[in-house]
């Protein structure tokens, strides 16, 4: 058995669980407010941009799944009986 203090490695390990921890989760918040002052963010208008985009191209494709599942429908109906 070691002796440190009457305390075993595990015992020393448990201890300086959370204090480690609380640093290492420290470290990471300060890595990532340095990171985010470094990030070029989107003005106004490409947010508006692209927001339409993605709103046109999920129409369009819902539009489209739309009318394939229509066709499938009617082969199923009509071809295969």
């Amino acid at each position: 058995m070691e002796e440190s203090g009457g305390r075993g490695p595990w015992l020393q390990e448990a201890l300086t669980y959370v204090p480690r921890k609380y640093a290492e989760l420290r470290t990471f918040f300060v890595e990532v407010r340095s990171e985010l002052k470094s990030v070029t963010w989107p003005g106004r208008q490409e947010i508006q941009s692209t927001t339409i985009v993605v709103v046109l191209t999920a129409v369009f494709f819902g539009f489209y799944l739309y009318s394939l599942d229509l066709v499938f429908s009617w082969i199923d109906t009509h071809v295969l009986k």
